[in-house]
């Protein structure tokens, strides 16, 4: 799995970002998770019920014979688990644990998610800054040649404005543009310091999408980390409501006593059991888990149907962004070939400069288009493969 995104060039090496999920704030709260699991799971093996130690004095007198006497009594106590609680306590905890390790699995895959927006975030902007870099050389270039045929005459002065102020619109705008580079790459480094960005953007071209979507929707439903823990919710409510209403029979309590009394002349054993009687309340919190177990399998059912929704979707928009950009680059090819021409036809004196301008804006727009639907077509390519566990590692250890 780690083999494509490490020979991805436009994504960062694969080691570094599973180290950097591993460190983020949310998986590691993911992982505290698992291991508050953990524990409940020891708990409940061990059972609610703990030993209890009893202890007694008391001084007894004999008015007739006028005698005082010391008695004592020690007991030792424990209530017991009616069969059958305890293997559900056990399937409980293990179901317990699954279903944090299933959340720390989607704590990663949402950091995943998180990195790869943010990673794309960053390459928008500094595609957008490139490329208005390009064109105020471009427009550089272009006013100084106005300006050479203003002073030899050859053309008005009209011309010169408009070109110098063409120039300071694609400045502002590269300008903005690097802003945006900017905050983007603060935004990216605030959340993941570990991965260091690089010193220019890489443009690969998105391969087409194989196989069928019904068979990706497939694979992103059976590694769905947010459906495995809504299931495992599910089956934990039933557990919890089976466990309720054997709660229904108490358990009794078995105990244990050595007494002395009259100053030890009487010797007491005795064993001592407790049977408590079962009252509304436990009937009441019976039903109370069934009700929840009944709310936790409808939430299950409303995250499967968002879940395959959200997948359809997901190759949906891998599919459809990469036909998008073919079409925008087709575009902005043919506006850069008519450029070329208006150009050319305006060097030999042949073409207007106001036409000129207008085509290098529709150039520059198109151009801007395309590179910007190139790098989210990767993205949505990169979100499917990452849905569909086949990017990096977001499995719990």
């Amino acid at each position: 799995l780690l083999a494509l995104a490490a020979d991805a060039p436009d994504l960062p090496p694969a080691t570094l970002v599973e180290k950097a999920l591993r460190v983020h704030p949310l998986v590691r709260a993911a992982g505290s998770g698992v291991a508050a699991e953990e524990a409940n799971r020891e708990r409940l093996a061990a059972g609610p019920h703990e030993f209890a130690l009893k202890l007694s004095s008391q001084q007894r007198r004999e008015r007739p014979l006028g005698m005082n006497y010391r008695e004592h009594e020690i007991g030792l106590e424990r209530a017991i688990r009616m069969p059958g609680k305890a293997a559900a306590d056990a399937e409980l905890g293990a179901v317990g644990v699954e279903q944090a390790r299933h959340a720390q699995g989607d704590a990663l895959h949402e950091t995943a998610r998180l990195l790869l927006a943010r990673w794309f975030e960053w390459q928008r902007e500094a595609a957008a800054a490139r490329e208005w870099a390009a064109q105020v050389a471009s427009l550089q270039a272009q006013h100084a040649v106005v300006g050479k045929r203003v002073g030899a005459g050859d053309a008005a002065k009209l011309e010169e404005l408009l070109s110098g102020a063409q120039l300071a619109q694609a400045q502002g705008q590269q300008a903005r543009a690097a802003n945006g580079q900017e905050r983007a790459a603060l935004e990216f480094t605030q959340h993941f310091s570990g991965i260091p960005l690089p010193s220019q953007v890489t443009l690969e071209v998105p391969p087409a999408i194989a196989d069928s979507p019904e068979a990706w929707r497939e694979r992103i439903l059976t590694h769905n980390h947010e459906l495995a823990v809504a299931r495992g919710g599910a089956r934990r409510g039933r557990l919890a409501a089976q466990r309720l209403d054997a709660e229904r029979l108490p358990d009794p309590t078995l105990g244990l006593k050595f007494g002395s009394e009259r100053d030890g002349q009487e010797r007491i054993v005795g064993v001592q059991l407790t049977i408590p009687l079962p009252g509304g309340a436990r009937a009441a919190s019976a039903r109370v888990g069934a009700a929840e177990a009944d709310a936790a399998g409808a939430r299950e059912a409303l995250t499967l149907a968002r879940v395959e929704a959200e997948a359809q979707r997901t190759v949906r928009q891998a599919q459809q962004s990469r036909e998008q950009w073919l079409r925008l680059a087709e575009v902005a090819r043919r506006m850069d070939e008519n450029v070329a021409l208006l150009e050319k036809a305006w060097r030999l004196g042949e073409g207007q400069f106001a036409e000129l301008q207008s085509a290098r804006r529709q150039a520059i727009e198109a151009r801007l288009a395309a590179t910007q639907t190139r790098l989210d077509a990767s993205e949505a390519r990169y979100r499917l493969l990452l849905d569909a566990h086949q990017l990096w590692n977001t499995e719990a250890e």
